[in-house]
C-alpha cells in the first residue's frame, strides 16, 4: 500500500512539474532575468538621423541601450560614445539589440547635424540610432521613463533646463526599464551591463500589451 501511495505521489509531482513547464514556457517566465523593473517606456515620437519618425513602438522586441549626449560636447560625451562603441562592437550582429542615443541639445542637434555625427561614427544606424526632437519630450523620457537624470533637476524655465548625464539605461523587449542605471564612464559597470544585456536577450517578447498598455 505504501509503495502504491509513493508511486501515486511521484506521478502527481511529475505531472505538476510538466504542467508548470508548459504553462510558463510561453510566457517568458522561464529563463527570466533577475534584473529589477524600474519603470516602463512611455509613448514618444522623435526623429532619427535619417529624418524618419521613431516611436516607442519601434522598441518592441528589442533590448535597447539608452543614452543622452550632444554633438558639440567636448567633455564626457566623446568618452561615453567611445565606451558605447564597445557595446556596439560586441552586439553589432545581434538583431535584437538596439542602441538609442538621444540629443540633450535638440536646438543645436538638428536632423542633418545628427546625420553628420552618425556618419562620423561609422556605425550601422539600423543598430545604433541617433534621436532628436522636442526638448521637453526628450527630457521627460530621460527623467520619468529611463531614469538617467533626477526629476528634481527640473528648473522653472525650460529654456534654462539642461541634462548632462553619464548614465546608460537598459530596456527589455517589452518596454520595461530594467536593472540599475549604469555609469557609462566606469569599465566595471560597462562589463556588468554587457552581462545584463545577454540575460535580457534570452527573454521572450511577451504577448499582449506593450509597456504601459498603449498597444
Amino acid at each position: 500500500m505504501s509503495k502504491k501511495l509513493l508511486g501515486y505521489s511521484l506521478f502527481f509531482v511529475v505531472l505538476v512539474l510538466v504542467f508548470w513547464f508548459f504553462v510558463f514556457k510561453g510566457t517568458g517566465i522561464l529563463g527570466q532575468s533577475s534584473l529589477v523593473e524600474r519603470s516602463a517606456v512611455q509613448p514618444f515620437s522623435f526623429k532619427t538621423q535619417d529624418d524618419i519618425p521613431f516611436t516607442n513602438a519601434d522598441m518592441r522586441g528589442k533590448v535597447c541601450v539608452v543614452e543622452y549626449f550632444f554633438t558639440t560636447c567636448k567633455g564626457i560625451c566623446p568618452r561615453l560614445n567611445n565606451n558605447m562603441r564597445t557595446i556596439y562592437n560586441e552586439f553589432r550582429d545581434e538583431p535584437d539589440l538596439l542602441i538609442l542615443s538621444h540629443s540633450c541639445d535638440p536646438e543645436t542637434d538638428s536632423v542633418p547635424r545628427m546625420k553628420h555625427y552618425a556618419d562620423s561614427m561609422k556605425v550601422d544606424t539600423r543598430r545604433w540610432v541617433f534621436l532628436t526632437g522636442r526638448k521637453d519630450s526628450l527630457y521627460k523620457m530621460a527623467r520619468f521613463s529611463y531614469g538617467v537624470d533626477d526629476p528634481k533637476n527640473i528648473v522653472a524655465d525650460p529654456k534654462d533646463d539642461f541634462i548632462h548625464t553619464q548614465f546608460f539605461a537598459l530596456v527589455d523587449k517589452n518596454g520595461k526599464v530594467r536593472g540599475p542605471v549604469y555609469d557609462g564612464l566606469k569599465e566595471k559597470e560597462l562589463t556588468r551591463m554587457k552581462k545584463d544585456i545577454k540575460g535580457l536577450l534570452k527573454e521572450r517578447t511577451m504577448k499582449g500589451n506593450f509597456a504601459n498598455g498603449v498597444f
